[in-house]
């Protein structure tokens, strides 16, 4: 997994202030994509998008809302109140996209290379990747969370996963 903003960038998130249940998901003010290697089967892209999704809900602060509880008492944890889009694109689409989320200092940025899903052993897979530069990395999956017309640029009109 690899995790692009660095100590000292500009921290991500909703403050407690602008958590606002009633509000549509188009009006938060961060916009939250996955973006998934279309060429990927379909069990590979749900673990991709899952990988991309983890880092990104303990490094974003105010994505996930509150808990709901059902007629019965049981307690459903909470789900992303501003919404999570995952649409799909090409390899050289991915690495591009996240080039420029990277680019941004007001975007988080959290990529699964290709190297999740060859490897069985996590030292394998930071070995793996610590050969590569980072312009040949190929991705599976890459989950972007910054304001919203920044992010509508970077992804454009991608299609939403199938």
């Amino acid at each position: 997994m690899s995790m692009v903003n660095t100590p000292g960038a500009t921290t991500v998130g909703f403050t407690p202030e602008e958590i606002d249940f009633s509000l549509s998901t188009r009006q938060a003010r961060l916009k939250w994509v996955v973006v998934v290697n279309a060429d990927l089967p379909p069990g590979r892209a749900a673990n991709a998008a899952i990988c991309a999704v983890a880092p990104t809900v303990t490094a974003v602060t105010g994505l996930l809302g509150a808990e709901a509880t059902d007629a019965d008492g049981t307690v459903h944890p909470g789900l992303p109140w501003a919404g999570c889009s995952v649409l799909t694109a090409d390899a050289a689409t991915l690495r591009t996209i996240r080039v420029k989320a990277a680019s941004c200092a007001a975007i988080f940025v959290a990529a699964v290379p290709t190297a999740a899903q060859t490897t069985r052993v996590y030292s394998d897979f930071i070995a793996d990747v610590g050969k590569s530069r980072a312009e040949e990395i190929d991705y599976c999956a890459i989950s972007i969370v910054g304001p919203r017309n920044p992010v509508d640029k970077i992804v454009g009109k991608l299609p939403l996963m199938p």
